[in-house]
């Protein structure tokens, strides 16, 4: 089965931190098929607002068929998603994207801020050594909810929660050793992940945050740059939303 629209139901919504809200659908369909790194698009009631806001998954749970979303308020869109309760209905399409490729080795899981809850439903899937490394502005959300999956260390950007710094300072300060990393957060961090990785012979698996419009590659809205010609476009770039948001870092330019 493909990439589905239907309209879900809320099951719950709570807010976790300042302007972040974890929100709980019933979608049967979505959820059976969805696995860690994929999203969901999500509309908006006013039909004035035409495009969806695609949302990571931060959690599936087949067998109550019902998927998670944990993101940050930042406009209109999201405002109206706060504002959700149980028992209303909201329309979605997904699951879009591809999702982390899971490899049998000793692995480093790494989350900076709103790309911080795909990694959750990552840390459920994988079945291997783990170590998570979660960064943080300051405020910090999710931490305890990765603690039965491996060990978990901090940074946050005041000091306030484990390392004063970014992931890498807490990697370096923890001493932190794996065989492949995976890794979900602004562009910055990415860029100094993916350089941490080459530098260190560590396979990387990134996934790219960026503004989307259709969500499903038509558009071309969301690309980035790459080290191969893109069948679809025939240029060196590729579609985030279709083609990603899970790339090996080699692949893409940062």
């Amino acid at each position: 089965m493909g990439k589905l629209k239907m309209t879900a139901q809320v099951v719950s919504q709570e807010c976790l931190a300042t302007d972040v809200y974890s929100l709980v659908l019933k979608a049967d369909e979505i959820a059976n098929q969805a696995v860690a790194g994929q999203f969901v698009s999500v509309y908006s009631k006013d039909g004035s607002k035409l495009l969806p806001r695609p949302i990571s998954l931060c959690g599936i749970d087949k067998e109550a068929g019902t998927i998670r979303l944990v993101y940050r308020v930042v406009g209109f869109g999201t405002t109206e998603f706060s504002k959700l309760i149980a028992g209303d209905s909201v329309d979605i399409l997904g699951p879009l994207g591809n999702g982390f490729d899971k490899l049998d080795k000793k692995a480093i899981l790494i989350g900076g801020g709103i790309g911080i809850p795909p990694m959750l439903q990552l840390a459920k899937e994988l079945n291997c050594e783990k170590k998570v490394v979660l960064g943080y502005r300051d405020e910090i959300f999710l931490n305890e909810e990765f603690e039965p999956y491996g060990d978990v260390y901090l940074s946050s950007e005041d000091g306030m929660h484990g390392v004063k710094g970014n992931v890498i300072d807490a990697i370096k300060e923890y001493g932190i050793e794996g065989d492949v990393i995976y890794a979900c957060g602004p562009t910055p961090m990415l860029r100094g992940i993916k350089a941490y990785a080459a530098d260190n012979g560590i396979i990387c698996q990134i996934s790219m945050e960026e503004k989307m419009a259709c969500g499903v590659g038509a558009c071309l809205a969301c690309v980035c740059k790459t080290k191969d010609v893109d069948e679809h476009s025939q240029v060196h770039n590729r579609r985030i939303c279709a083609d990603g948001p899970v790339f090996y870092a080699e692949e893409v330019e940062l």
